[in-house]
């Protein structure tokens, strides 16, 4: 008998020896991704209160948008993204540092002068970065560096949403569709309820919504069907348009500035056009509206395509999270009643699919919804959530995704998303 216990101590030494390496690693991630994260939120929402409280700074969206392509040619950052920061994950690119002030600064002019973006695009690129360059500052491999990217990642999503848990799931499953490497688990997660723990010593709220589910029954299933079909036909939409769009305004327009400039024009025409400043910004206001209260425009989702479309295909900054939110709130808002579900509840639904089909992340979605919305809806989400990963095909907001395994068969196939 002895002769296998000396193995197996030896065994646990070494995973314990590695459980503790990753544990700091992930709590020095996690800690100054909280700190970072929410120094981010804090500035995101006080430009955010400072614009609604002064309409008129609406007009400094070019001058804000000239600052933006500025900062970028400066620091040699023009083209890194989110998508950078999913390339670090997967074949060891450079994340640079420099990225992170600039998405920092940028996102937050960009709401300051109103355009419509969210803020979780920007928390992954500045969590990838601090990730990936913290990383590097204690040595860690080329194999242990990218688990410190979505440390990163999962830490600032953390710091913003205050969803530690579905930060965890969504940073290792955003990168790879199909494939979780299970080896940042615990680094993820430490890092995440690190950043969490963070914001709250700074008094940041996490997002929850008060929400009331209905009880399970087959015709409630059926609906919800019916409604993650249409929320899987918006998500392809909202992703073919902002790609399709962003590459057309970079092949005519080539300048930069002038690209900017046309942006913030198009951005204000529209909102005299609309005559409110509903669909600037990321939104909150209105998806809680319209999931607490069941109230929204029936065209309030196609505005927001419109805004967010034009606003990131021109060169402004900021996540494609929370308008990919408020879609799905208002769709959902508009639809549940015309199916026979409660509005509100309906627009609960409609985040969670939309979401799901945008990036594909059916485990982090449903998560999510549980953190936001609590778990008496949970059949219902988990519906939504798999029929609209399901039926949005191969379309995601980040092209460096790489979708590991057929949706449609047990086949690997190992492709970009389109």
């Amino acid at each position: 008998m002895s002769e296998y216990v000396a193995p197996n101590m030896k065994t646990l030494w070494v995973f314990l020896k590695v459980f503790c390496k990753w544990v700091l690693v992930a709590l020095v991630v996690g800690i100054i991704g909280g700190l970072v994260g929410s120094a981010f939120h804090l500035s995101v929402e006080y430009v955010t209160d400072l614009r609604f409280q002064h309409p008129e700074l609406l007009l400094s969206m070019p001058i804000c948008g000239i600052i933006i392509v500025f900062l970028y040619k400066i620091t040699k950052t023009e083209g890194k993204g989110t998508n950078a920061v999913i390339g670090s994950v997967h074949f060891g690119k450079n994340v640079p540092i420099l990225l992170v002030p600039v998405i920092f600064i940028s996102t937050a002019l960009t709401h300051f002068c109103g355009g419509s973006a969210g803020r979780e695009g920007a928390a992954l690129q500045i969590g990838g970065g601090l990730g990936c360059n913290i990383g590097r500052a204690m040595h860690l491999n080329e194999k242990e560096e990218p688990i410190a990217v979505l440390c990163g990642m999962a830490a600032v999503f953390s710091a913003l949403f205050g969803t530690p848990v579905a930060a965890t799931v969504f940073a290792l499953e955003v990168c790879s569709v199909g494939l979780i490497h299970y080896s940042g688990l615990v680094p993820c997660s430490t890092a995440a309820f690190a950043a969490y723990g963070i914001t709250k010593l700074f008094g940041i709220a996490p997002t929850r919504f008060a929400v009331e589910a209905i009880a399970l029954s087959f015709g409630g299933v059926i609906k919800v069907i019916i409604l993650a079909f249409f929320c899987a036909i918006i998500s392809v939409l909202f992703c073919e348009l902002l790609h399709h769009s962003e590459r057309l305004t970079e092949k005519y327009v080539p300048n930069a500035y002038l690209r900017i400039l046309i942006g913030s024009a198009a951005v204000l025409i529209l909102t005299v056009f609309v005559g409110n400043m509903d669909y600037n910004g990321a939104g909150m206001g209105i998806i809680v509206k319209a999931v607490e209260q069941g109230e929204a425009r029936p065209e309030a989702f196609i505005m927001k395509i419109l805004f967010t479309v034009v606003t990131l295909s021109f060169g402004f900054k900021g996540g494609e999270v929370v308008p990919t939110l408020f879609i799905g709130a208002t769709l959902g808002c508009a639809a549940g009643p015309l199916l026979g579900l409660p509005a509100g509840f309906a627009a609960a639904l409609g985040m969670a699919g939309l979401f799901c089909g945008a990036v594909n992340c059916p485990l982090a979605s449903l998560i999510l919804s549980i953190e936001l919305f609590g778990a008496d809806g949970f059949p219902y989400f988990a519906v939504v959530c798999f029929i609209s990963y399901m039926l949005s095909g191969y379309s995601s907001l980040y092209k460096e995704q790489i979708i590991t395994y057929s949706k449609l068969r047990a086949e690997y196939i190992n492709i970009h998303a389109e």
